[in-house]
């Protein structure tokens, strides 16, 4: 190649340079991949709808519930996913991130339809008041209940404990919602003030009774580990 040549093809490769710094300038920086939310770990520092936890919130679940079945808002580790047969895969409630002997109280008010033992897990489950015929079921496991099955309960109050052993996930709270046989979806029953973490200074003025004041019974009156099965 003559000199003349290679001064022009030198020309043209720095001319190309130039021009894919100046688009790379334009373009700027990679963009990290983002991440899709995930019904499997749902952070517990943005806002939280029924939606984010598996599916949207169910308008035939009216949004009772006072307070969160553990902790003032706790992470979802696992949502909601509703299975598309009554016996087809799915995860039929959700789980809440807590620790063993944690206090689990109950969403709203209601009576205690259930406290016992299934497959070898402690189970309460409560009927709440208002909530149609049949009434919508709220299920806690795993429990050491302090409940039994007929008492009456105002949201707030615990049920019991979560058990050490855990059920299908490790240190959670598997929290679900029934109506007759079928499962809905529990965080349905939160309003959205209770989903963004609302206040707390709002439980008194709603007949709440704080986490660490008792419940409707007197402050010493214990009661002993539900056993009752229902039929």
């Amino acid at each position: 190649m003559s000199a003349g040549g290679r001064a022009a093809a030198g020309r043209a490769g720095l001319s190309a340079a130039v021009w894919l710094l100046v688009v790379s300038v334009i373009a700027g920086p990679p963009r990290p991949a983002s991440s899709a939310a995930s019904p499997a770990g749902v952070s517990a520092a943005v806002p939280l709808t029924a939606g984010d936890a598996g599916g949207l919130p169910d308008p035939s679940v009216p949004a009772v519930a006072r307070v969160w079945p553990v902790g003032a808002r706790p992470p979802v580790l696992r949502g909601w996913e509703a299975p598309a047969t009554p016996y087809g895969p799915g995860h039929r409630g959700v789980d809440l991130a807590t620790a063993a002997g944690a206090s689990v109280r109950t969403v709203a008010a209601g009576r205690v339809s259930f406290a016992g033992r299934v497959a070898g897990r402690g189970v309460v489950s409560v009927e709440l008041t208002g909530t149609g015929d049949p009434p919508l079921r709220t299920t806690y496991e795993p429990l050491e209940a302090s409940v039994t099955r007929g008492d009456e309960v105002a949201a707030g109050e615990v049920l019991g404990t979560v058990e050490p052993t855990g059920s299908h996930c490790t240190g959670c709270l598997h929290w679900g919602l029934l109506r007759g046989d079928v499962y809905l979806n529990p965080l349905s029953l939160l309003p959205p003030w209770l989903l963004d973490g609302g206040p707390s200074r709002l439980l008194p003025v709603l007949g709440v009774p704080l986490p660490h004041s008792p419940g409707p019974r007197a402050a010493g009156e214990a009661r002993g580990p539900g056993t009752d099965m229902a039929p």
